[in-house]
């Protein structure tokens, strides 16, 4: 039998004996009443010898009485102590269950394994950060490609043409600031010369570049 059982056992004990006082007593308490009756009855009719006899039973039941109460008044006491024991076992039990559980954590986590999956993941994290860079610096590098090749396409068709995009660029702050008509003219038109056939030629260059 666990600790524990055995004072839940006391316990029982004493509340049944308890109950047992209780009922001594009452029965006291109604034989005190009933000689309180038949005291009266006998100092009525006389009879002071039988009055004297009665009032001493009376005395000593009255004794009897307050002994039963002092000793409920006792075994409630002992009763409330198993009681604060029981408590403070149940609370021992909690905090022993607890202590162990928190000391299967402690066991189960691995400090060094924590912190090499701790590495681990910093590792993979910068590796990670690292192929990100280069897919960006891929994706730049092809923009920068793609803008490549559409400023050779201009240049390459301003060529077919006869214009210099460096020269037409340079020549456009001078349009600004006013240059004659007569002064644009010749050069758009020395641009586009060559007739009918240069055109051909341009038309063909850019229907190859579609294909």
């Amino acid at each position: 039998m666990t600790p524990q059982e055995r004072l839940r056992k006391h316990q029982r004990a004493l509340e049944k004996t308890q109950r047992e006082l209780d009922r001594e007593r009452v029965k006291l308490e109604q034989q005190e009443r009933k000689l309180i009756a038949d005291i009266k009855k006998n100092a009525k009719m006389g009879q002071m010898g039988s009055v004297k006899v009665m009032a001493k039973d009376l005395v000593r039941t009255r004794r009897y009485i307050q002994k039963f109460y002092q000793m409920k008044t006792q075994l409630q006491a002992i009763s409330l102590r198993i009681q604060s024991v029981r408590s403070n076992q149940q609370m021992m039990q909690s905090m022993k269950g607890a202590t162990q559980l928190l000391g299967s954590m402690n066991r189960s986590m691995n400090l060094p394994s924590l912190q090499k999956i701790a590495m681990e993941f910093e590792k993979e994290t910068d590796i990670m950060d690292q192929r990100q860079e280069m897919m960006d610096e891929a994706v730049d590098e092809s923009m920068e490609n793609d803008e490549e090749e559409s400023d050779e396409i201009v240049n390459q068709v301003l060529d077919e043409i006869g214009v210099d995009l460096n020269q037409a660029l340079g020549a456009t702050p001078n349009a600004i600031v006013g240059v004659g008509q007569e002064a644009r003219e010749p050069a758009v038109a020395q641009a586009i010369g060559g007739g009918g056939s240069a055109d051909d030629d341009l038309q063909a260059r850019l229907d190859s570049l579609r294909r």
